[in-house]
């Protein structure tokens, strides 16, 4: 049983994909910080009263009236935070741009390999002196028939 598991542990498959889960996770921890830490707060410039979108919740609980951090609220009570909502939204669509623009890319990478033309191989060996002995016999019957 072990040995089955090593086999299909170290297929190329599988270890393409725990690589591709690998970075994945670190991508997804590059574009959070991105959103979180850049894009929100420059939002929150840009609008009147400077708005901390992770902090916009409606309380669904009467005992949450007093907590201005959606944290805070959700250790009271239920909250909707529409604004973790929208962050984590603008996320996704961040990592899917961009796994756009790197599908895109490596399909024409792959366009342009598919577009140049293959140089045919050389015949075999064998198959050259082949048609260099038929060559040599049509023009020695050629000769032949000549001299009658």
């Amino acid at each position: 049983m072990f040995e089955e598991f090593k086999k299909f542990a170290m297929r190329g498959n599988a270890l393409d994909l725990a690589v591709g889960v690998v970075i994945g996770a670190a991508f997804g921890k590059i574009v959070s910080s991105l959103v979180d830490d850049l894009i929100m707060p420059i939002i929150g410039a840009i609008t009147p009263g400077n708005l901390d979108f992770s902090n916009y919740y409606i309380a669904l609980s009467t005992n949450i009236a007093n907590h201005p951090a959606y944290a805070d609220a959700k250790k009271v009570g239920a909250a909707f935070g529409y604004g973790a909502f929208l962050t984590a939204l603008l996320n996704f669509l961040i990592v899917a741009f961009a796994l756009f623009i790197l599908i895109r890319a490596v399909n024409k990478i792959a366009a342009t390999k598919a577009e140049a033309p293959a140089e045919p191989a050389p015949p075999p060996r064998e198959e050259v002196l082949l048609e260099e002995i038929r060559d040599l016999l049509a023009k020695d019957m050629i000769a032949k028939d000549a001299k009658r």
